[in-house]
């Protein structure tokens, strides 16, 4: 388990620079930019909202499972062990944001801006909310109506981010299980993917620098208990030398 945690340890730190520096340099989010650009963002983070977040999660898993052929009973234990971490990890974030009650960026800005306190906003029932958003900026020039739309749906509380705690998981999750195995394509792709998941929450003005990094520290700590209790229950999740050798043989897979 102590590779697979070395291996973790490294993969979020990496997730961790972007969102530290945006956060150490007092970068502030603004509305407008390059509308293209920004609906690209808007794609990414759709990977991850729902309903299209479950369809990520079962192309990856079965993605994960095929990657994992070698030993698919501990495979299959770890991925139920790591959809039980993401909805506690989800639960957890959850109740975070109902104690913390950090108002999102946009929110801010309809303060400043439309006078909208937001006190009172997070007062609101969600329905109202998502009702004030769309009143106030139906005659607004600079925000594109697919955002607005986007805002509708998400007035909840900002600390922490779950589109980067989901993300982020996987990223992760990959890093400890599948580099060793040598799918570095793979790994290399869904870091990416978090990263940009993590730079759309931050572009559309949905959350602020320190809502990703606790996000990631809440990932990293789910997937390093979860693959310590897979290989606990199921057997070392490292590849045998013996597998290693044909992997070698075959090359690679991707």
């Amino acid at each position: 388990m102590s590779e697979v945690a070395k291996r973790t340890v490294a993969g979020a730190i990496i997730l961790l620079l972007m969102p530290l520096l945006v956060w150490f340099s007092g970068w502030h989010w603004q509305p407008g930019g390059n509308n293209s650009f920004l609906k690209a963002m808007y794609w990414i983070t759709e990977t991850v909202s729902a309903p299209w977040g479950i369809i990520t999660c079962v192309i990856l898993s079965g993605w994960f499972l095929w990657c994992l052929r070698f030993r698919l009973k501990p495979a299959i234990g770890l991925f139920i062990l790591i959809s039980a971490a993401i909805v506690f990890g989800q639960g957890i974030k959850s109740t975070i944001k109902n104690q913390v009650q950090e108002p999102r960026p946009f929110v801010m800005w309809l303060e400043s801006t439309h006078h909208v306190d937001e006190k009172y906003f997070y007062s609101l029932p969600r329905k109202e909310r998502s009702a004030l958003v769309k009143e106030q900026l139906q005659d607004q020039t600079v925000i594109p109506a697919w955002l607005r739309k986007h805002w509708q749906a998400e007035t909840g509380f900002a600390f922490p981010s779950g589109h980067t705690l989901f993300a982020a998981s996987w990223a992760l999750l990959a890093v400890g299980l599948l580099w060793s195995r040598r799918h570095y394509k793979t790994v290399a792709v869904l870091m990416v993917w978090a990263l940009g998941v993590m730079a759309s929450r931050l572009l559309l003005g949905m959350h602020w620098p320190r809502d990703l990094v606790m996000a990631v520290a809440i990932a990293w700590l789910l997937v390093t208990i979860a693959c310590w209790l897979a290989q606990r229950w199921f057997g070392p999740l490292t590849i045998p030398p013996q597998e290693q050798q044909e992997i070698t043989k075959r090359g690679h897979e991707e």
